[in-house]
């Protein structure tokens, strides 16, 4: 979609928020394949994967950190992005809701 003045400002998506969104994805099916064996105590979505329960812990596990780490990178990239948001939504505030405006400091 096309940027438009009547919405607040979005962070871009960049190729490496992309990525690491997808690493977010592995790790969120890393745990859903870990947490079926605890469900169903056999592998539920890979018939032959996880076969034992330190398999299953593993899975799961590793997959948490996964998208912990995933999510702090994203998170980081995003905040790469600050100083042009803020110039964004002060352009947004300015021409959609001027009084919503904060109030100038005084000029010495």
């Amino acid at each position: 979609m096309f940027p438009t003045a009547h919405r607040p400002p979005r962070p871009r998506l960049t190729g490496t928020i992309a990525l690491y969104a997808l690493g977010d994805v592995f790790g969120l099916s890393c745990v859903a394949i870990g947490a079926s064996y605890f469900i169903a105590d056999k592998g539920a979505i890979f018939s032959g994967f996880p076969a034992s329960t330190a398999e299953a812990v593993a899975c799961t596990a590793g997959g948490i950190v996964v998208m912990f780490w995933s999510v702090a990178r994203i998170l980081r990239e995003i905040a790469k992005q600050a100083p042009e948001m803020q110039a964004k939504f002060e352009n947004y505030l300015q021409h959609q809701h001027p009084d919503k405006l904060p109030p100038r400091p005084p000029q010495d």
